[in-house]
């Protein structure tokens, strides 16, 4: 499942990357979105617009591109 398709206050966790850039992928690790990494939703903009995430603790804002890097479940 896309982060796309949650909605404000929905809760998930991380089940895998959709991207296949090593890079990117550790970038993501960095920001705390590990493998089954929970996370609530705080805000979502239209139309690919910027998610932002509450994981670990933090606050995490995502660009649309880099939503699209994670594959997630909800809870």
């Amino acid at each position: 499942m896309k982060l796309k398709k949650f909605k404000r206050g929905s809760q998930g966790r991380v089940v895998g990357f959709v991207t296949e850039d090593r890079a990117y992928r550790e970038k993501l690790l960095r920001m705390g979105l590990t493998l089954e990494a929970e996370f609530t939703v705080i805000r979502t903009s239209w139309f690919r617009g910027p998610v932002e995430l509450k994981v670990k603790g933090s606050r995490l804002v995502l660009r649309s591109d880099e939503a699209d890097g994670l594959e997630v479940e909800a809870l």
